[in-house]
């Protein structure tokens, strides 16, 4: 279990230029850790939520998800950013309408749904810091839709590629196919063919269970 000293430094590296001291010294009573391992879910569908998540280190990929397990990309929360889409959830008490997944081992700070009204209350950094979560999702989720409506997939496979590097840290990425193919609502097929058009155009290198990205 991890210490008062330990969740009080993650609190101060992630979001401790945000909040006020009073508000920081409640998130550290508050606050529950969770770590997370590489392609763990973290929400499924239909989940009903009652903690607000602060991703402290990692990332994590939130998608939507059809009964029949397909699924398309939304958006990543990395360190200090919280997801819109569960604090909708939990502010008007549904279940979860998106799935999320660690894209690499995380940490998380875990808040009880009541404190984020009595905080948007009382602490105006609170508030700006929730309005401008749902501005930043509201901006990825309308270039997601841009990408899908006028990006050609070969466009949309690239650019998947560099903001996976820019956003794992890492030219190597450890993704198969077909979870490339799950994050374009695309097949395995298609995505194969259009990795191997970016390899002979020297974009990228093909290894078993891995892609070294070139051009980034």
């Amino acid at each position: 279990m991890q210490s008062l000293i330990d969740k009080k430094a993650l609190i101060e590296q992630s979001v401790g230029y945000l909040f006020e001291e009073a508000l920081l010294d409640e998130m550290l009573q508050q606050a529950r850790l969770r770590e997370t391992v590489t392609d763990e879910t973290i929400i499924h569908v239909g989940d009903t939520l009652h903690m607000i998540p602060i991703v402290v280190q990692g990332a994590i990929k939130v998608s939507r998800e059809n009964p029949d397990g397909e699924e398309l990309l939304l958006y990543y929360i990395e360190g200090g950013d919280t997801c819109a889409m569960s604090l909708q959830c939990c502010i008007r008490k549904t279940a979860s309408h998106i799935k999320a997944t660690s894209m690499e081992p995380s940490v998380l700070l875990m808040f009880p749904m009541e404190n984020m009204q009595e905080w948007m209350d009382r602490f105006p950094s609170w508030r700006a810091y929730i309005l401008q979560s749902y501005h930043t999702r509201m901006l990825e989720l309308m270039e997601t839709i841009d990408e899908i409506a006028f990006m050609r997939l070969d466009e949309r496979l690239l650019k998947y590629l560099k903001d996976q590097v820019k956003l794992l840290g890492s030219e190597e990425l450890h993704h198969t196919h077909q979870q490339i193919a799950d994050d374009l609502h695309s097949s395995r097929v298609v995505i194969s063919r259009l990795l191997k058009q970016l390899e002979h155009r020297g974009i990228v290198e093909i290894h078993r269970n891995r892609i070294k990205v070139k051009d980034y």
